[in-house]
């Protein structure tokens, strides 16, 4: 079973990734910063996770407000580093453990959190800033993470009793993955900080040790405080703390604190934190009564015939062709399609198979692979293919056939009425 050995805490702000690239760390205005860093590295050396699950939020980077959600969970299996504006920094993707977020995700669904869940989306520093300062990364980086997208920006936004919820119902999630992992939970954020009016440049170091001092020691507490209270004692982006109560909720109740530290160069105060594990093991199998509650909203679905449920790993298998039919909906992508196929599968690195399916509109066989149905009647619109010779095809009938078994024999699609 995974097994959650500990949790990190860690400002995310962009100083710490600029000295990084700037080889800053034995300057004196810098040096503290990666003085509270060391114990944190040493760490992860001497206790090798397989995942860091991390919890972070973008900074409109990847996430823009015409879709913003409160929770949103990382399926994929690598993430690029974004580019925030000057280009994105020099540093390699990192491997994402899909196996375990896909486990985290259904788990967090089952316990009834309504999440997002995101592919092939780039990170910006809110994850790659403090990884670069913890990990060594030449050559690629030493472990996988499952990043968690916690939407902090747009209120109105989850509350800090949400949060630490939400680590609780983690902690079900990891402890019940079947493989034998070793998880560490880095949350990131914080501490006192707000950049933005004319209350900028706003921080209380003194609440910042109270913060973490809770954090360690009594949780609970700050979850009965207030966003706005958040914002009145670290600043209104300070706020974002509330994101540790994540990593706090799951871990066990008690820990053992082994290196904390606190630095407020200019402006952000940076905060860094270890939390070892104290869980103890329950005396019933609490991990597979999780796995039977996330198996039972689709217990059965295999005995349906010729049913296939658009999981996320077909999501992720099929996201290449997928995303090729989903720009359908634009009229340059559907013009192109129409008159020069073979350049816009090379572009788009579909496989030798996926070009086949398109090719030849092998309706059942795209299903098969993974295909959303919904992006194939985009195709047929784009082709002049009613969705009832899609439907017919399905079932190996056809037209005909299958609009035999109907009560009104019509044809119908997507299409606007220009195309109809």
């Amino acid at each position: 079973m995974a097994k959650i050995i500990g949790g990190l805490a860690v400002s995310h702000t962009p100083t710490i990734g600029f000295a990084v690239d700037h080889n800053k760390q034995e300057e004196s205005a810098w040096a503290p910063i990666f003085e509270g860093f060391a114990p944190m590295q040493e760490w992860l050396e001497e206790k090798k996770p397989d995942v860091l699950v991390y919890i972070f939020n973008d900074h409109v980077t990847s996430f823009f407000f015409d879709h913003y959600s409160a929770f949103t969970l990382g399926i994929d299996d690598h993430y690029e580093v974004a580019d925030e504006g000057g280009g994105p920094r020099d540093l390699p993707p990192v491997k994402g453990h899909a196996a375990l977020s896909q486990h985290i995700g259904a788990s967090l669904m089952a316990d009834e959190f309504d999440m997002s869940f995101f592919q092939d989306k780039p990170l910006d520093h809110g994850l790659f800033s403090p990884l670069s300062a913890l990990l060594p990364h030449d050559g690629g980086w030493p472990t996988q993470i499952v990043p968690l997208q916690i939407g902090v920006l747009q209120f109105p936004i989850p509350t800090a009793r949400r949060c630490y919820k939400l680590g609780q119902a983690l902690r079900r999630a990891i402890e019940s993955f079947p493989e034998d992992l070793n998880v560490a939970i880095v949350a990131t954020g914080g501490v006192s900080h707000q950049v933005h009016g004319e209350r900028c440049g706003f921080n209380n170091p003194d609440w910042d040790e109270q913060f973490v001092d809770m954090i360690v020691n009594d949780p609970q507490r700050l979850t009965e405080m207030t966003l706005a209270e958040f914002a009145t004692l670290g600043g209104m982006e300070g706020a974002e703390v509330i994101m540790w109560l994540v990593m706090r909720g799951a871990l066990s109740a008690n820990v053992k604190k082994t290196h904390q530290a606190y630095y407020l160069p200019s402006m952000t105060g940076i905060a860094t934190l270890i939390l070892e594990n104290q869980s103890r093991e329950a005396p019933f199998d609490v991990q597979q009564r999780q796995r039977d509650k996330i198996a039972q909203q689709l217990a059965g679905v295999e005995k349906l015939p010729g049913t296939y449920p658009f999981t996320q790993a077909r999501s992720l298998k099929a996201l290449r062709i997928n995303r090729f039919l989903h720009r359908l909906i634009q009229p340059a992508w559907r013009e192109r399609f129409l008159t020069d196929q073979n350049a816009m599968f090379a572009e788009s690195k579909l496989t030798d198979a996926e070009q086949k399916l398109l090719r030849e509109l092998d309706w059942r066989g795209m299903i098969h692979y993974g295909v959303s149905f919904f992006l194939l009647e985009k195709l047929g619109a784009v082709v002049g293919v009613s969705n009832l010779h899609i439907y017919s095809a399905m079932r190996g009938e056809t037209l005909e056939e299958f609009q035999k078994t109907r009560n009104q024999q019509v044809l119908y699609s997507v299409a606007g009425k220009a195309k109809a």
